[in-house]
Formats: C-alpha cells, sequence, structure tokens
C-alpha cells in the first residue's frame, strides 16, 4: 500500500493532481483545501496518501496533513460513505469545523456541506461523534467564528462551481455583510447572483 508520496507535481486540475516520484506520475484525488495549498505545477510537493482498493481499480487519495488523511479514512468507515463522498465532504467544509460540527451533534451545520443530506449528517454525528481526533478549537463557536465558517463554505462551494477564490472573496464578503445572508444557501445563491451581473 502507497502511504506517502513526495515529489514533483506535475499537473494540477481542481481535485486532482499528478505527482512524479521517479520518473513514475501518480494520480492523486485530493480535496479542495490541499488543492489550494499544494503550490503550482513544477513544485515540490509531499502528500499523505490513503491508498483505496476495489475489484476494478486502485484510487490514491492525498492530504497535506494528517488530520484531513484521518478524517477522510473516519468518513469512509460510516455506512453508505464512499472515498467520492468523503472528498466532497472535506472540500465543502474545513477540517476543524467538521470536527466541532461532528463532535456538537450539530446537524444543521452539517447538512449545509454540498452532497449532505439529514440522514447522512445524523449518521455522521452517531457513528464518528466519539472517534474524532481533538483539535485546538473545540470550543463553542462564537458569533464570529460561526461567520468564519460560513464564509470558509461558501468560499468552498463556489470553488467546487470553478470559481478562483481571489476573483470571488470581496463579492462574498460584501454579501456576508447583508444580515439576511446568515445561511449557507442564501448566501451562495446572492453571491452567484452577483457574480452573473
Amino acid at each position: 500500500m502507497i502511504a506517502h508520496l513526495s515529489g514533483t507535481l506535475l499537473e494540477k486540475q481542481v481535485q486532482r493532481l499528478v505527482v512524479d516520484v521517479g520518473g513514475v506520475g501518480y494520480d492523486v484525488a485530493v480535496p479542495l483545501s490541499t488543492f489550494y495549498g499544494i503550490g503550482d505545477p513544477g513544485a515540490r510537493v509531499t502528500l499523505r496518501i490513503h491508498t483505496h482498493v476495489r475489484e476494478d481499480a486502485l484510487q490514491l487519495f492525498g492530504f497535506s496533513t494528517a488530520l484531513e488523511l484521518t478524517l477522510f479514512e473516519r468518513l469512509i468507515g460510516v455506512s453508505g460513505i464512499g472515498p467520492k463522498v468523503a472528498l466532497a465532504v472535506l472540500s465543502g467544509i474545513e477540517p476543524e469545523h467538521l470536527v466541532r460540527a461532528i463532535r456538537s451533534g450539530d446537524v444543521a451545520r452539517l447538512v449545509k456541506i454540498p452532497g449532505v443530506g439529514k440522514k447522512t449528517a445524523e449518521r455522521l454525528v452517531v457513528e464518528l461523534r466519539d472517534r474524532l481526533p481533538g483539535v485546538s478549537a473545540a470550543e463553542p463557536e462564537t458569533p464570529a467564528a460561526e461567520e468564519d465558517a460560513l464564509r470558509a463554505d461558501v468560499l468552498s462551494a463556489l470553488a467546487n462551481l470553478g470559481y478562483q477564490r481571489t476573483a470571488v472573496e470581496k463579492t462574498v464578503d460584501k454579501v456576508l455583510k447583508d444580515p439576511k445572508a446568515d445561511a449557507f444557501e442564501t448566501a451562495l445563491r446572492q453571491v452567484l447572483r452577483e457574480l452573473a451581473r
């Protein structure tokens, strides 16, 4: 099993990297948090790897932090959640916010992650609440922290839709100043409306 890759980044597409290790190119699926922090083609990269073996395929999933890898492995251990859904979850919310939401049983927060419905969110809480690693920010979220989390979630969703973070940050900040844009769906809809102008 491959557990670690260190080499040169050959290609970079949303949620997919090709890493050259000694002349061999490894195709690695990654969450958006890793994608945005990894650098540009030609850069030296180091990834923690989860090797997923199925009858018809061998897939590599890469992560820049140990927390992301641990969360991914816990997520795919939940019934009904495969690697693609786990990757989507990690792309839709910051790892620390995910841990906090699951530990506190915050189903409302979890269903804001693209691709996570109420039943899946409830299953995550039941199956993972006591099995997650500790994070430094485990205290209850303040309103400012909730606002930061909403901003991160909206930016993540826009990245999933193909928008460049730097191009949409000002629009997101402008929309989030509106008190009506206090929920994920409302904020995302308003941002998309602004961007379409």
